[in-house]
């Protein structure tokens, strides 16, 4: 085990603390950072996936209500990514393509159209900075295989601008690399902030 058992018993109290993390000036305004980026990482077991599905739900309902003022866009990467192969008329043979040779040869045959720079630039699209306030990721797990999110998280930091993103992450962050499903390594030192401890 990871140390899920941990991580769910403190899951509630965290979650509680999102939506105040959400409003802080220090989130909005990327106070307190020095020089680094405005990305957050929220990790949780990747066991409680439709428990955080619900509870970013919650959030987007609750603060539109409770601060119209606050723009928040949610992108589902795994969404994207399927709009993005639709937008390129790739779908239907990618979805061909993996039932007759299986995922193996379907990552192989994406790994071009799905490019973590070509992702990075259909994201920023989709997210219209202008409009918005905050961007909020989910869907990572759903992506994996077809997507690493360490690398796509790289190729954001120079696209974002100074809006803050928040990555709600099925694995385990430690403050400084990412463990997808609390068991994939990138053994990579991620600039990201923890959104709540």
């Amino acid at each position: 085990m990871y140390g899920s058992l941990q991580m769910k018993d403190d899951l509630t109290p965290r979650l509680n603390k999102i939506m105040e993390q959400l409003e802080s000036a220090e989130l909005l305004k990327n106070r307190g950072l020095g020089n680094e980026i405005g990305f957050y990482i929220f990790d949780y077991p990747p066991e409680e996936e439709l428990r955080i599905r619900h509870h970013i739900k919650f959030i987007l309902d609750h603060l539109g209500k409770k601060r119209p003022d606050l723009h928040i866009r949610h992108i589902n990467l795994f969404e994207l990514i399927v709009n993005y192969l639709k937008s390129r008329n790739l779908l239907d043979t990618a979805l061909k393509l993996q039932c007759d040779k299986g995922d193996d040869e379907l990552r192989k045959a994406l790994a071009g159209p799905l490019h973590e720079e070509k992702i990075a630039k259909a994201f920023i699209e989709a997210a219209q900075l202008s409009d918005h306030d905050i961007i909020i990721m989910s869907g990572i797990g759903n992506a994996w295989p077809l997507l690493r999110s360490h690398t796509l998280l790289n190729n954001l930091h120079p696209l974002m601008q100074n809006t803050p993103l928040v990555v709600f992450y099925p694995g385990l962050y430690n403050g400084q690399e990412l463990s997808l499903f609390g068991k994939l390594g990138d053994n990579n030192y991620y600039r990201a902030f923890r959104l709540v401890p």
